[in-house]
């Protein structure tokens, strides 16, 4: 009767842990909650969505020239280089202010203390950036090819190398994103430390100025980070062959590109390995 007890006991543990949600389906909870939480500080979402798109609607507008011997205008180089500093606006950017703030907030403390595995934490994390990711990506699009003549490619092979310089681009920035939320002392100083870097990759990595006009210095500097690899990727994506003669190479270098980029995917990953903390510095 004990033994038959005993076993009863153990099946019914094992079936138990067996219904116990893995942490990709806790992932996808956590990042539906990312996004209803996103989506309900409208503040937030008209700044994360409308900042990239009002400073394309100035730059393409203001500078409208055709560039000499690239058979494009100004506005369409305008037009690929901030689809890649919005990606990187609702990756890096997003993740590394919020994640200061929910540390200084004692959230991470709090999730840090509940069965949820971490992984599901970051899983939403990831699912929040794609999503908005994508919705930046497509309003800029609509934008360009309504009010700057950027002409959507027609063939399967550049949408390819859109989606993989997508996918990589945004994930290595994501895990920047999250080893930087390490770096600010508070929650108050999340902005200025994050914003900084980035607005100086973006006037260095060929969005705001043109490629063709940055000291080669800078550009070896901004060849160190995702967002002048993104830049270069979508320009040829976007823009006809000619138009890669403003490059510093005079070519789209694919294959760099996805060097680079994969290298941030797996030097991101290691950096939040090692610097990641769930607890701010005031709390050991």
């Amino acid at each position: 009767m004990t033994s038959t007890a005993t076993s009863t006991g153990v099946r019914s543990s094992k079936r138990s842990r067996q219904r116990l949600p893995s942490a990709w389906g806790l992932g996808l909870h956590q990042g539906a909650l990312e996004l209803r939480q996103f989506f309900r500080l409208r503040e937030q979402v008209v700044f994360t969505f409308a900042f990239p798109i009002v400073f394309l609607f100035l730059f393409a507008s203001i500078f409208r020239d055709d560039v000499e011997g690239a058979g494009i205008t100004a506005s369409q180089l305008y037009v690929a280089a901030m689809i890649a500093a919005g990606i990187m606006s609702t990756s890096f950017q997003s993740l590394g202010i919020s994640i200061a703030i929910e540390r200084d907030e004692k959230v991470l403390r709090r999730l840090r203390g509940t069965p949820m595995p971490p992984a599901a934490y970051f899983l939403g994390k990831i699912w929040l950036v794609l999503v908005t990711g994508i919705l930046e990506t497509v309003a800029l699009l609509l934008v360009g090819v309504t009010l700057f003549d950027v002409e959507l490619p027609t063939s399967a092979s550049k949408w390819l190398t859109f989606g993989w310089i997508f996918v990589l681009g945004l994930t290595g920035c994501a895990l920047l994103g999250i080893a930087i939320s390490s770096v600010p002392k508070s929650g108050r100083s999340a902005t200025s430390v994050v914003v900084l870097p980035f607005l100086v990759l973006q006037f260095i990595s060929g969005v705001y100025i043109a490629i063709d006009t940055i000291p080669d210095w800078m550009l070896n500097v901004s060849a160190l980070f995702p967002l002048k690899w993104m830049c270069q990727g979508f320009r040829g994506v976007f823009l006809p062959e000619s138009a890669n003669v403003l490059e510093q190479a005079g070519s789209w270098e694919y294959g760099r590109i996805a060097l680079v980029l994969g290298a941030w995917c797996v030097g991101g990953l290691l950096l939040c390995l090692l610097t990641f903390r769930w607890k701010n510095r005031r709390n050991g």
